[in-house]
């Protein structure tokens, strides 16, 4: 009785949201740095939170908790540094894992998406036979800012047939609002910063 009630616990997807405290440990491990990639930006680099073995743990298991019950068979991770959660992401889940890579770097047949950013353009792609139709996927990145990048994920997931779960990041940008490009999907950031 006690072991059901445990794994109960466990799976329950009513807990969505880390502690403050958790939050507030995260943020200690990220360097903030001024001017870069140019002058005026202030740069979250999170190189710092990868290389702190707690603290990295603590950040999976804080994202995987959002989704713990939700029955997600594939994360998918946009290059480059969707590729650092979304493997450890997917294992916490029982999932499999599948990249979103910039074009001519995947090998077989694929499907590609072009999109608009703030700055110019940008495309990814995916291989035509990563996902089976109905299977609930989760996409997950670092960064969420204007949401450019993630729309075009779950587009470009959506038209291989997936249910989209959710999508996870790590660090949202609030007062770039890429939130309410994604307004039609369960939207999860982890660490918020509101400059």
């Amino acid at each position: 009785m006690m072991t059901k009630m445990m794994m109960k616990t466990k799976t329950s997807p009513t807990k969505t949201q880390p502690s403050a405290a958790v939050c507030d440990g995260l943020k200690k491990l990220i360097r903030e740095v001024p001017d870069f990639p140019k002058k005026g930006i202030l740069f979250y680099d999170i190189t710092t939170l990868l290389r702190d073995k707690l603290g990295f743990a603590r950040l999976i298991d804080a994202l995987s908790e959002h989704y713990i019950g939700k029955e997600i068979d594939l994360v998918l991770g946009m290059e480059a540094r969707g590729f650092i959660f979304g493997p450890a992401l997917a294992y916490r889940l029982n999932a499999g894992f599948v990249p979103v890579r910039k074009p001519g770097k995947l090998p077989a047949e694929t499907l590609k998406i072009s999109y608009e950013l703030e700055y110019g353009s940008n495309a990814l792609e995916i291989h035509k036979d990563a996902i089976q139709k109905g299977q609930r996927i989760l996409i997950v990145d670092d960064l969420l800012a204007t949401g450019g990048t993630a729309a075009a994920t779950a587009d470009l997931a959506s038209q291989l047939g997936a249910r989209i779960a959710g999508l996870a990041f790590v660090v949202e940008l609030d007062f770039l609002k890429g939130r309410e490009r994604l307004a039609n999907y369960d939207v999860f950031s982890l660490l918020h910063y509101d400059r």
